[in-house]
């Protein structure tokens, strides 16, 4: 395929929700963009900040939703990018986090087709950030490992207890529908009942909502509180002790005993 005056294709990343917390670059890439293939997680409040004659295309992708087809994303970049059109995939928090990013840039650089990567700022961090939590800590852990509690199809489970064991903050993406199943298997791992843990909903947006207690009350936290349900992240650690209402967003603090 000749690429003559075929543009790069922009996967951007759109933060985690709150628009003052977009990159320059991202910024940038939506106000040229002639055509935008937005995931559903991709604020309101950052497309409005995009080039107003752009046509914006949801393509958008939930677990256990009615979801575009991977494929047909691909497919739909290509021949948008080969029309000449400026194009966009936005996509929520980092394009390379969780993101299928990867992917998308394969299916592209396959074509012939340029990709850049414009990285945004992935809810794993935003979200602890957002109530005062610092996923690394040099007082009380050696790292932060970000997991998927969602495999999808044909991909790895992690390692439950590797990761009990590891130290590490656990800052765990897609994990409220397995919440049970994964805190037995990180007990089953040695991590102890009374670990801290935090669960943060809708991260960054006006709907954010938290809530603290321990490793073992974390399944019945989230069954008692609705609004903690998807999109949410799991923070389990001993750093989840330092958190602090540090935002101006409103939140619920909620405490569970193990």
């Amino acid at each position: 395929m000749t690429t003559t005056n075929i543009h790069p294709v922009s996967l951007v990343g759109a933060g985690p929700g709150d628009p003052e917390l977009l990159t320059l670059g991202a910024l940038r890439r939506l106000q040229a963009a002639d055509v935008i293939l937005t995931d559903e997680l991709a604020d309101p409040r950052v497309l409005a900040l995009a080039n107003p004659l752009a046509r914006v295309l949801n393509v958008g992708k939930r677990g256990g939703r009615p979801s575009t087809n991977q494929r047909f994303i691909h497919e739909l970049m290509i021949r948008e990018a080969c029309s000449g059109a400026k194009v966009v995939r936005l996509k929520g928090g980092d394009p390379f986090v969780f993101g299928r990013g990867g992917e998308e840039a394969d299916a592209l650089r396959a074509e012939g087709i340029e990709v850049e990567v414009v990285n945004g700022i992935t809810a794993g961090l935003a979200a602890p950030a957002s109530i005062g939590i610092p996923v690394t800590d040099r007082r009380c852990t050696p790292g932060v490992a970000l997991v998927t509690g969602h495999n999808g199809e044909s991909g790895r489970t992690p390692d439950w207890a590797a990761l009990a064991r590891s130290g590490l903050t656990l800052v765990i993406y897609m994990g409220v529908a397995r919440c049970e199943a994964i805190v037995a298997a990180l007990r089953d791992g040695g991590m102890r009942a009374d670990m801290p843990a935090a669960v943060v909903a809708s991260a960054r947006t006006p709907k954010q909502r938290h809530a603290i207690g321990t490793l073992a009350g974390l399944p019945a936290l989230l069954q008692t509180d609705p609004s903690l349900a998807s999109p949410a992240i799991l923070v389990i650690g001993e750093v989840v002790n330092l958190a602090a209402l540090v935002s101006d967003l409103p939140l619920q603090h909620a405490a569970a005993a193990g």
